[in-house]
C-alpha cells in the first residue's frame, strides 16, 4: 500500500492494453452517450399502455393463482356453501373487471402473457 507522500505506480490502461494485444492500434475512446430522448421514441400513450400491459399481468398471474387455489380448496371440500358463493362471485367481478381495463387500455388477453423463452408463455393458455 503506499502512503499519499509516496508517488503512485503508473496505472495501467486495461482497454488499451487489450486492444494492442488484439492488434488494434486506434486509441480506444469511451462511447458517446445520447441524451435518453434522441435514442429511444417515447411517447406517453406507449409508456401508458407498457405500464398499464405489465400491471394487469400481475393482477391475472394472481387471479388465476387465485381461481386455482379456491377450486383446489372446494375439490378438497374446506369450504362451506356460503364461502363457495363468495369465493365465486368475487372471481367473476375480478374477472369482469379486468376484461374492463384490458379494453380501456386496448389490450386483448394475449397482450398480458409475457413469452418466458424456453420456459413457455407466463399464463396457461387453456
Amino acid at each position: 500500500m503506499t502512503r499519499p507522500d509516496q508517488p503512485r505506480p503508473e496505472q495501467r490502461d486495461e482497454a488499451a492494453e487489450l486492444a494492442a494485444a488484439l492488434g488494434d492500434t486506434t486509441p480506444w475512446q469511451a462511447p458517446r452517450v445520447q441524451p435518453l430522448d434522441r435514442r429511444l421514441a417515447v411517447d406517453r400513450d406507449s409508456v401508458e399502455r407498457g405500464l398499464a400491459s405489465l400491471v394487469l399481468t400481475v393482477i391475472e398471474l394472481l387471479r388465476q393463482l387465485m381461481e386455482r387455489q379456491a377450486l383446489r380448496r372446494v375439490d378438497l371440500g374446506d369450504l362451506t356453501e356460503e364461502q363457495v358463493e363468495r369465493v365465486g362471485a368475487t372471481l367473476m367481478a375480478l374477472e369482469e373487471q379486468m376484461t374492463q381495463l384490458r379494453e380501456y387500455f386496448g389490450l386483448t388477453p394475449e397482450d398480458l402473457n409475457l413469452d418466458l423463452g424456453p420456459l413457455g408463455p407466463l399464463l396457461p393458455t387453456d
